[in-house]
C-alpha cells in the first residue's frame, strides 16, 4: 500500500530489517517531521532550565522554532517564534532573561505570556485590530512529567499520560522521585552534530551490542579502573565488559530501555565517591525510598551517576545524568543536545561528581561522543550503497520474551531497535489506514449507491 506521496512504509520495515532509504530519502524525512514531530508529542525542555522568570530559552517542534519562557507568575509557555505582522522571529538569543519580546522588523512587542503588548504608530490601523488576537501564536497543547515539558502541534491527538506509558516510572527514577522544581538544569549544555539521519542516534543510544567494539578503549580503561579500584557493587559484577549482564526491554510506543542497572561512568575519576545524603527534609523522604525500594548501594548509585537509560519516542534519551535531545536538521544532519541535571535537595559534593561522571564519558573531550558520531557518518555514507539496500536487526529476535506486557531481550539484543522501529512504521502508516478505510467507505457508499 503506497502512502500519498507515493512511499510504501509496509515494504521498507520489516520485522527483521529496514531498507536503507529511511535513512536517506528527503521525502520520507518531511513525512517524518509532518506525521512524527508535528502531529505527535515530542520533548520540548525542563522547566528546570527556566527556573526564574523571564527565563527562555530557544527550542524547535519539528522544523518549527520555538520558545520555552517562564513569565512572571511562574507559569512556563511555548510560543511559536515569529512575529503575527510580517513573520520574522521575535527572538534569535539562544537564552536568556527578558522581561518582553521585540520584533525587530516593525517593533511589535510581545509580553512573556505571548500577548501583543506593543504596536509603534497604532493610528495606522483601522477600528478592526484586535491587539488580542494576534499575540504570538502558542503551542496548542502542552504536557508535563516531573517538569519534562512534552508538546504537540496537533490539537487533537492521544493524550500524554497514554503516550508516555511506562516511560513515566523511567523519568522518575531519572529524577531521583524529585518535584519538577528540584531538578536543575543550569550546568550548561553539550551540543555537538554529525552528518546523518536522526535515528541513527536514537538506535543508537540503545544498541547494547557495541560499546565493547566502538568503545573499546573506555572499555579496557573502565575494567583497569575497576579491577583495581572497584566499588562495592563493581566488587559483585563481572568484570568482562564483553559479558555484561543486563536487558533490552521493549516498554511500548517506541519507548525502550537497556536495563542494566550498575552505572559505570564515574570509575574512570580518581575522586572517591562521596557518601550520598539530602540537604532537605524533602530530599531526605526520597533518599530513604530509593533505599527501600533498591538497597543502598544501588540508590547511591542511581543518585550519582543517573538511574535509568531509556529512549523516549522519538526525540529524548535519559543516560546517566544527562538530558539528551535529539534535533533532526535534514535527512542527513542532526544536532545532539546534552544536559546534565542535579538534584537540588543532594549535598553539593554528591551534585559535582554528578557532573565529573557526566564528563568522563559525555563531555566534549571524553569517549561517547566522538566515537558514537564517526560511527553514523559511516553507516549514512554506507547507505550510498543500493545493492543488497538492507540494514539487518535480527539479533536476539528468536530469544525475545513477553514479560509483565513488555518484549524483553539481552542486552545486546536488537529488541529496542525493533521497538523503535515498530512504532516508527504504526505513525507513518496512519494516515495511509485512516484513508484505506475511507476509500473503502466510500465504494461501500458507491456501491450501495448502484444497486
Amino acid at each position: 500500500m503506497l502512502s500519498r506521496n507515493g512511499l510504501d512504509y509496509e515494504s521498507l520495515v520489516k520485522e527483521d530489517r529496514v531498507h536503507i532509504s529511511v535513512y536517506t530519502n528527503p521525502a520520507i524525512f518531511t513525512d517524518e517531521m509532518d506525521k512524527i514531530f508535528h502531529r505527535g508529542w515530542v520533548y520540548v525542555g525542563h522547566r528546570g532550565e527556566i527556573p526564574n522568570p523571564g527565563d527562555f530559552r530557544l527550542k524547535r517542534i519539528g522544523r518549527q522554532p520555538v520558545i520555552m519562557v517562564r513569565d512572571q507568575q511562574g507559569e512556563v509557555h511555548l510560543l511559536l517564534n515569529r512575529c503575527r505582522h510580517r513573520g520574522a522571529t521575535v527572538c534569535q538569543r539562544e537564552q536568556g532573561n527578558t522581561r518582553s519580546f521585540r520584533c525587530m522588523y516593525h517593533g511589535w512587542t510581545y509580553l512573556l505570556n505571548g500577548d501583543l503588548g506593543g504596536v509603534p504608530s497604532m493610528d495606522g490601523y483601522g477600528e478592526g485590530f484586535k491587539r488580542e488576537d494576534l499575540g504570538l501564536v502558542k503551542v496548542p497543547r502542552v504536557g508535563e512529567h516531573r517538569g519534562f515539558i512534552f508538546a504537540s502541534l496537533s490539537p487533537a491527538g492521544i493524550a500524554l499520560d497514554a503516550h508516555l506509558g511506562r516511560a513515566k516510572e523511567e523519568i522518575d527514577l531519572f529524577a531521583g522521585m524529585s518535584n519538577a522544581d528540584e531538578v536543575e538544569v543550569v550546568s550548561g549544555v553539550h551540543k555537538y552534530s554529525y552528518q546523518g539521519n536522526w535515528k541513527l542516534a536514537a538506535e543508537n543510544s540503545m544498541d547494547g551490542y557495541h560499546p565493547s567494539i566502538v568503545h573499546a578503549s573506555f572499555a579496557q580503561a573502565l575494567m583497569d579502573k575497576i579491577t583495581h579500584v572497584p566499588t562495592p557493587e563493581q566488587q559483585r559484577v563481572d568484570r568482562n565488559f564483553a559479558a555484561f549482564r543486563g536487558n533490552a526491554k521493549d516498554l511500548g510506543n517506541g519507548h525502550v530501555m537497556l536495563d542494566y542497572r550498575m552505572r559505570i561512568y564515574d570509575p574512570l575519576n580518581g575522586d572517591p565517591a562521596p557518601e550520598v545524603r539530602a540537604v532537605t527534609p524533602e530530599g531526605e523522604a526520597r533518599l530513604n525510598n530509593l533505599d527501600r525500594r533498591f538497597g543502598a548501594d544501588r540508590a547511591a548509585n542511581m543518585l550519582r551517576e543517573g538511574g535509568t537509560h531509556t529512549f523516549i519516542f522519538p526525540n529524548l534519551i535519559l543516560i546517566g545524568v544527562q538530558m539528551r535531545v535529539l534535533q533532526p536538521l535534514s535527512v542527513d544532519r542532526t544536532e545532539v543536545c546534552l544536559y546534565p541535571t542535579l538534584l537540588k535537595w543532594l549535598a553539593p559534593e554528591v551534585n559535582a561528581i554528578r557532573l565529573r561522571s557526566h564528563e568522563a564519558f559525555f563531555g566534549s573531550a571524553s569517549f561517547g561522543g566522538p566515537d558514537d558520531s564517526e560511527i553514523f557518518e559511516r553507516v549514512q555514507d554506507g547507505c550510498a550503497v543500493e545493492l543488497e539496500p538492507w540494514q539487518l536487526m535480527s539479533r536476539g529476535l528468536h530469544r525475545e520474551r513477553h514479560e509483565d506486557g513488555m518484549i524483553v531481550g539481552d542486552l545486546s539484543d536488537e529488541t529496542t531497535q525493533r521497538g523503535i522501529w515498530r512504532q516508527w512504521k504504526k505513525i507513518m502508516m496512519q494516515g495511509e489506514v485512516a484513508a484505506r478505510s475511507m476509500r473503502k467507505r466510500g465504494a461501500g457508499a458507491v456501491a450501495i449507491k448502484r444497486g
